[in-house]
């Protein structure tokens, strides 16, 4: 088993394409209008579906907002840079809710930013391991 995709639902597809693409970095995979259910799904990642989880943004055409509940909590991703991340992304207009630092109680550098329709992202800083000759 492995997981395939995480959906979140969308109040403009565009909006929300090119914030995942250009802020962040994932290539647009596969996008399918289905006229009869009036929705549009997008699938997005950093490789293939096949091999890579994606991240399945769902436009419903009739919702332009949706209100995001206190369930969800966030999506994370790993990046090798934290602070030159976040300043890319504030440079370009993102919304950074939490700037980068130790996370309360450890050491993992951590931030956070909001997509347009406001779920939460965190960014965690992952360094490449050395292996035990140092290499």
């Amino acid at each position: 088993m492995r997981i395939l995709h995480t959906m979140i639902r969308v109040g403009d597809l565009e909006r929300s394409i090119e914030f995942y693409t250009e802020m962040l970095g994932l290539k647009l995979l596969k996008r399918r209008d289905f006229p009869g259910g009036r929705f549009t799904l997008a699938f997005l990642g950093y490789g293939p579906a096949e091999s890579h989880p994606t991240i399945e943004l769902t436009h419903n055409w009739d919702t332009s907002r949706y209100e995001l509940g206190d369930g969800f909590g966030h999506i994370a991703l790993g990046v090798p840079d934290i602070y030159a991340t976040t300043a890319r992304i504030e440079a370009a207009g993102g919304r950074i809710t939490r700037p980068p630092g130790p996370m309360k109680h450890g050491t993992t550098v951590i931030a956070f930013l909001e997509d347009p329709d406001g779920y939460k992202i965190e960014l965690i800083e992952q360094r490449p391991v050395l292996s035990e000759e140092g290499e």
